[in-house]
């Protein structure tokens, strides 16, 4: 790759000249769509002098919060990924997320640290065009998943990716069961903004599908006396503590249980909202989640909330007793009209809590 044109954008070389000229003529056009402002004000970014790229956290437990990131730190995450999947100069790189957060950044600094080709595509688009094409790599999140396996060409259009990521929010039952007959490679990520995306994966398809993450190259995990995940990185001075409860298979190899700080103590018994919600997936077409409310008794009591108005609540009690053990029925089932979310779509628990509260039901 020509080292003035460092970046293959669509089948073309843009040099860094080319990538600043763009930002300050299009940046300010309101007709520029804005996850194509994002890509070119990344690559900007990057070919600035300096040392980190500027990023923020999800934002699903608290407020977002910026994180400087090693420019070094994010090519050792590239070359990890770029070797676990055997990637190659030249390969044709489908970028379908939004660059302002780590997942979309990361795709684009892959393409550069293995000088492939980056083809860009509207995240919200329809992906109609994978029917004529075919790339090597590609992630998307678990939404663009759903919508295009509800097209009738929609299996044909995700297999036209060889190697496909799917990350940034959790992947329902159902979702995997559809996945799981994919011919292509199909894998759930773990990782967040301060890893600069993923440290490790599962295979959704085929017979090597798996419930554990295995960590990539150079990396291990251990727990804290909490259960909680601690992420060993060699790019970094000490562990990284996560508050993601985890069962350990090996030290390279982990299952995801929940967060510690979504779990409800109810007379004196630890529950993880996760684990219950995983046996009602597909008991409700709204969105829903285990919560909890102050009880005299209890100290915290078991609440359902589903997302929406309310509706009769005496066959969805009869629907969960058929599900769950007597000790992780729901007190009580209550309906929240739109649940709170972080701007990439995850619910954010804490405040379901405080909307809950503030309608009067303690």
């Amino acid at each position: 790759m020509n080292s003035n044109c460092p970046v293959i954008l669509n089948s073309q070389p843009v040099s860094v000249r080319e990538i600043s000229d763009w930002c300050e003529r299009r940046i300010p056009d309101p007709s520029v769509p804005e996850w194509e402002k994002e890509l070119f004000s990344f690559l900007n970014e990057w070919f600035s002098d300096a040392d980190f790229v500027l990023a923020q956290t999800s934002g699903s437990t608290g407020e977002p919060k910026p994180v400087e990131l090693p420019k070094s730190l994010m090519c050792k995450s590239a070359e990890r990924t770029i070797g676990y999947f055997g990637l190659k100069k030249g390969d044709h790189i489908l970028l379908s997320l939004p660059c302002r957060y780590i997942a979309g950044k990361m795709m684009v600094v892959r393409t550069i640290v293995g000088r492939m080709n980056l083809i860009t595509a509207d995240p919200a688009g329809n992906f109609d065009f994978l029917k004529n094409e075919t790339f090597d790599f590609g992630a998307m999140v678990p939404n663009q998943i759903f919508k295009i396996l509800e097209k009738p060409s929609g299996m044909e259009i995700l297999q036209k990716i060889r190697n496909l990521l799917v990350g940034g929010s959790a992947i329902s039952s159902s979702l995997e069961a559809q996945i799981a007959p994919l011919s292509n490679r199909v894998f759930s990520t773990y990782g967040m903004t301060e890893t600069a995306s993923h440290i490790a994966i599962r295979e959704l398809s085929g017979a090597q599908r798996s419930d554990f993450y295995q960590c990539l190259h150079g990396i291990s995990v251990s727990v804290n006396e909490n259960n909680c995940l601690r992420i060993h990185l060699p790019e970094l001075a000490e562990p990284l503590q996560t508050n993601d409860l985890a069962e350990l298979q090996s030290e390279t190899s982990f299952k995801i249980l929940g967060r510690a700080d979504s779990v409800i103590i109810s007379g004196g018994i630890k529950y993880s909202p996760e684990i219950i919600e995983k046996k009602l997936e597909g008991l409700f077409a709204q969105r829903f989640i285990i919560s909890s409310l102050p009880d005299e008794k209890l100290g915290e009591k078991l609440v359902l909330v589903i997302e929406g108005n309310d509706s009769p609540t005496q066959s969805v009690k009869e629907k969960l007793e058929t599900i769950l053990p007597s000790f992780e029925l729901p007190k009580s089932i209550l309906f929240l009209e739109q649940f709170p979310e972080t701007s990439s779509g995850k619910i954010i628990r804490g405040e379901v809590q405080l909307a809950l509260k503030s309608a009067g039901n303690i």
